[in-house]
C-alpha cells in the first residue's frame, strides 16, 4: 500500500513555497504524489497515480525548508499534502526527523487512509496534523470517495490518545456532504476530544475540473454548483456547537 520510493527520496507531485492556508503561519508546502481516495470533487486528480509525479532528495527538501526559516518565524513550517502522504510514511518519518534537527514545525495533511505502528512512528514525528474528514457516514463516504471512513476516524481516536494537536478539514458539497443531520452526527462524535482545535470548512469548487478532462476522466459533480454563504453560514454554525474554533477557507 505504499508508493515505491528510493533511498531517502519521497515521489512529489508539486510545491508551494509560501502556502498560507495549510496549517499555522506561512509554510512550505510539498503535495506527494498518490492516493486512493477517489474523492469526486478532488482538485488535483493528477495526484492519483502512484508511479506518477517524480522524487525529490529528502535533503533537498530540507535544505529549501532551512532556506526559508527566516519567513517561517514561530508559527511556520513544512506541511505535507497530497496525494496522500501515509502512502510514503516511512521516508516521511525521516523527513521529520530531519525537519526537528533544524527546529522546522511539522504538519501533516491527511485522510487518514490507513493506521499501523510505521503511521504511528510517523504521527509521533507530526506536530500537527490536519485531518481530512469527508463525511462521517460510512456510505456517504464511500460514495464520495469510493473508500469507507473506518480507518480515519481511528486514526483520529489514535491522535486523540496521543494528547498530540489535531485540525479537522471539511469539504461542504451541497447535497453530498452538507446535509445538517450529518453534520450534527460529525459534532457529536468529535465534540469532546482535546486535541482537536479548529474545524476547517473548505466549500466545494469547481477549479480542478478542467484537470479531470485532460486525463480524460469524468467529472460525476458536473451539475453541483458551489454552496452559497446561507450554505456555508448555516455549517459554521452548527459546527461552532462542537467545536472550539471554526474557520472557513
Amino acid at each position: 500500500m505504499s508508493t515505491t520510493t528510493i533511498n531517502n527520496q519521497l515521489r512529489i507531485h508539486s510545491i508551494e513555497s509560501f502556502g498560507t492556508h495549510d496549517g499555522p503561519g506561512i509554510r512550505l508546502v510539498i503535495f506527494v504524489q498518490g492516493c486512493e481516495f477517489r474523492c469526486l470533487y478532488c482538485q488535483n486528480p493528477d495526484t492519483f497515480d502512484l508511479k506518477g509525479g517524480k522524487l525529490m532528495d529528502l535533503d533537498e527538501i530540507v535544505k529549501r525548508a532551512v532556506n526559508m526559516k527566516p519567513y517561517f518565524k514561530k508559527e511556520g513550517g513544512v506541511t505535507i499534502s497530497g496525494g496522500e502522504p501515509l502512502l510514503q510514511r516511512k521516508v516521511l518519518s525521516e523527513l521529520f526527523k530531519k525537519l526537528h534537527a533544524e527546529n522546522i514545525h511539522t504538519c501533516l495533511d491527511s485522510n487518514g487512509r490507513l493506521l499501523n505502528d510505521e503511521v504511528k512512528s510517523l504521527l509521533n514525528e507530526t506536530d500537527l496534523i490536519l485531518l481530512d474528514i469527508k463525511h462521517i457516514n460510512n456510505e456517504w463516504h464511500k460514495k464520495l470517495t469510493g473508500l469507507d471512513n473506518i480507518s480515519t476516524l481511528k486514526l483520529a481516536d489514535y491522535r486523540e490518545s496521543t494528547q498530540k494537536p489535531m485540525w479537522l478539514r471539511y469539504v461542504l458539497v451541497p447535497g453530498w456532504s452538507d446535509q445538517e443531520e450529518f453534520l450534527h452526527e460529525l459534532g457529536q462524535h468529535f465534540k469532546d476530544y482535546k486535541t482537536i482545535e479548529k474545524i476547517e470548512i473548505q466549500p466545494y469548487h469547481k477549479l480542478g475540473v478542467h484537470k479531470w478532462e485532460k486525463l480524460g476522466l469524468k467529472y460525476e459533480l458536473e451539475s453541483t454548483l458551489p454552496p452559497s454563504k446561507e450554505e456555508i453560514e448555516k455549517a459554521k454554525k452548527i459546527f461552532s456547537q462542537y467545536f472550539k474554533e471554526v474557520k472557513v477557507n
